[in-house]
């Protein structure tokens, strides 16, 4: 795991984010989430430089979950380093 996955998933795993279980490298189809919470269909992707030349194949993943039912919510590494309140009141508003 990345810095940001670590940081991130010390507040997900335990039921730590309302209550609710997430699951770390989740599958789905031929995809693997970063995190996901089966309950409320929610992926959240914690994404590196690498995913900015990706972009067009990250669509076609995303627009995959997203027809199998899933919301999926994606974070650069940045982000949740250097901004980590926002991603954090961020999930909260996908959980809702």
């Amino acid at each position: 795991m990345t810095d940001a996955e670590m940081l991130l998933w010390r507040h997900l795993r335990s039921r730590n984010m309302n209550g609710l279980k997430f699951r770390r490298q989740h599958c789905i189809g031929h995809y693997i989430a970063d995190f996901a919470c089966v309950e409320k269909k929610l992926i959240i992707e914690v994404d590196g430089g690498q995913h900015a030349e990706d972009f067009d194949q990250d669509a076609v993943r995303t627009k995959f979950l997203n027809s199998k039912g899933w919301t999926v919510v994606r974070f650069w590494n940045n982000e949740v380093l250097q901004a980590t309140e926002a991603v954090f009141e961020a999930i909260y508003n996908a959980i809702k």
